[in-house]
C-alpha cells in the first residue's frame, strides 16, 4: 500500500499540532507502509520526502490563494498513490483533486474546524472565506474523515450537519514517548529565565483567541506570590492580540516579579525541561479539539489544570491526572465564555488548588501512566492504517 500524506508543515517546519501529528505518525507508518510526504517549503533532506511553492506569480497574491496555487502543484506526483491522506484545510484542496483525478480515496485529520475559528475573518478576510470554502467542500467529498478526539468527531458533524456520520472516525494524536518524559535539566532552565527552585504555573501556547491565554493572565493575579508565571508563548495571530496580551503582561508585572515570558519558539529539548520543571501546567483554551500539549506535560510528569472543553477531557482526567475548569460557551463558534468574570475565577481557583494538592505528585505520575497506556504513537498508527484498508475497500 502507498499512501501519499499532504501536510503544510513538515520538518523542520513545524509551528503546531497538526506539524507535530503528521511527523510523528509519517516515522511510524513508514516502519509498515510505503509513505511519501508531500509538504509545503523549502525541499527537505528526506527519502520519500517533496516540497512544493506556489510559484512566483502568486508572490503577491492572497495566502489564501498561493495556498491553492501550491496544491496543484502537487497533484500529478501523486499519481500511483493507493490512498492520499491530507491535514488541515491547507492540504485538503490537493488531496480532493488528486482524489478526484486519479480517483483514489481521500482522507482527511481534522485537526481544527474554519466555522469554529470565526475570529479569522478579522484576520485573513477574503482569505478566510475562501479555507472557509476548501474545508466544506473537501469534507463534503471526502471518503473519509478522521477526528482526533470524540469531541472534535461532534464538533465536526456540528459544523457540517449534511454529513454521513459513518464516515468521521476517531482517531486520538500520540506522544513520542521515548523523548517526553520527565527530565530535570535546572541550568537549561534558568538559562531561559525560569528559577527551577520555585514553584511555576506554565502556559505553552501560540497567541490566538483559541489558546485563551488573557483568561490565564486574569487568574494569575489570584496566584500566590511565590510562583512564578511562565508563559512560553509566541506567533500571534493578529497585532490586536499581541497588543491585549502585553498590556495584559505589564499590568500584571506591576504586581508580580515573577512572570517570565519566553517569546521564542523553544526546541524539544527546552520544552521537556519547562514541562518537567513545571509545578502546574495551565491550558485555558476556548477551543482545543484534542490538545497535544497537555499530552506533552502528563508525559513529562506534570499535572494539568485545563478547560473541559472540546477533546480535552479526553486526555486530562479530573481529578486523577488534573483538574478541568468548567466553561460555558457562546454558541456563535467563537468558543468565548458566556461569564468572562467566572470562567476565570474558576481557573485561578482550581489553579490555587492544584498548586496545593495533597495528591500533586500522584496525579503527575497518573498522567505519565495514562499517556502510556493510550496514546503512543505506535498504538494511533495502527488505528489510522485500519481505517486506511477500510477507505481502500469503500472505493473499489
Amino acid at each position: 500500500m502507498r499512501v501519499d500524506i499532504i501536510s503544510k508543515e513538515y520538518p523542520p517546519a513545524v509551528y503546531g499540532g497538526a506539524g507535530v501529528h503528521v511527523a510523528e505518525l509519517v516515522k511510524v507508518l513508514r516502519g509498515q507502509l510505503e509513505v511519501k510526504v508531500r509538504c509545503f517549503g523549502a525541499e527537505r533532506n528526506e527519502i520519500d520526502t517533496f516540497a512544493y511553492g506556489h510559484g512566483s506569480q502568486y508572490d503577491e497574491s492572497n495566502a489564501a490563494l498561493q495556498t491553492l496555487a501550491t496544491d496543484l502543484s502537487m497533484v500529478s506526483d501523486i499519481a500511483g498513490a493507493d490512498l492520499v491522506h491530507s491535514h488541515t484545510w491547507y492540504a485538503n484542496f490537493a488531496g480532493q483533486v488528486a482524489g478526484a483525478l486519479h480517483g483514489i480515496p481521500h482522507l482527511i485529520t481534522a485537526h481544527s474546524l474554519e466555522p469554529l475559528r470565526p475570529w479569522k475573518e478579522d484576520q485573513l478576510g477574503g482569505g478566510y472565506r475562501l479555507s472557509s470554502w476548501i474545508e466544506r467542500t473537501a469534507y463534503e467529498a471526502a471518503t473519509g474523515i478522521i477526528a482526533v478526539s470524540h469531541g472534535m468527531r461532534s464538533d465536526i458533524l456540528r459544523a457540517y450537519p449534511q454529513l454521513d456520520p459513518a464516515k468521521v472516525s476517531v482517531v486520538h494524536n500520540g506522544i513520542d514517548l521515548a523523548a517526553f518524559q520527565s527530565a530535570e535539566q535546572p541550568d537549561l532552565v534558568r538559562a531561559l529565565g525560569i528559577n527551577p527552585d520555585k514553584r511555576s504555573v506554565v502556559f505553552v501556547g501560540r497567541i490566538t483567541q483559541q489558546k485563551g491565554l488573557p483568561y490565564l493572565l486574569k487568574a494569575a493575579r489570584e496566584l500566590p506570590a511565590d510562583v512564578q508565571l511562565v508563559l512560553c508563548a509566541g506567533a500571534p495571530d493578529t497585532a490586536e492580540i499581541q497588543s491585549l496580551v502585553t498590556d495584559l503582561v505589564t499590568e500584571l508585572r506591576k504586581t508580580r516579579d515573577n512572570v517570565v515570558w519566553v517569546e521564542k519558539h523553544l526546541s524539544r529539548v527546552e520544552l521537556i525541561a519547562v514541562l518537567s520543571a513545571a509545578t502546574v501546567f495551565a491550558c485555558p483554551s476556548i477551543y482545543e479539539p484534542l490538545g497535544i500539549v497537555n499530552l506533552e506535560a502528563m508525559a513529562c510528569g506534570t499535572p494539568v489544570v485545563a478547560t473541559r472543553t472540546g477533546g480535552i477531557p479526553e486526555v486530562v482526567v479530573d481529578g486523577e491526572t488534573g483538574i478541568l475548569v468548567d466553561i460555558e460557551q457562546l454558541s456563535d463558534g467563537s468558543g468565548k465564555p458566556l461569564d468572562e468574570a467566572k470562567f476565570v475565577a474558576d481557573m485561578a481557583r482550581a489553579l490555587n488548588t492544584m498548586l496545593e494538592h495533597p495528591r500533586i505528585i500522584e496525579m503527575g505520575l497518573a498522567g505519565r501512566k495514562r499517556v502510556e497506556e493510550n496514546f503512543s504513537w505506535n498504538t494511533i498508527a495502527e488505528q489510522t492504517i485500519r481505517v486506511y484498508r477500510d477507505a481502500i475497500r469503500a472505493n473499489a
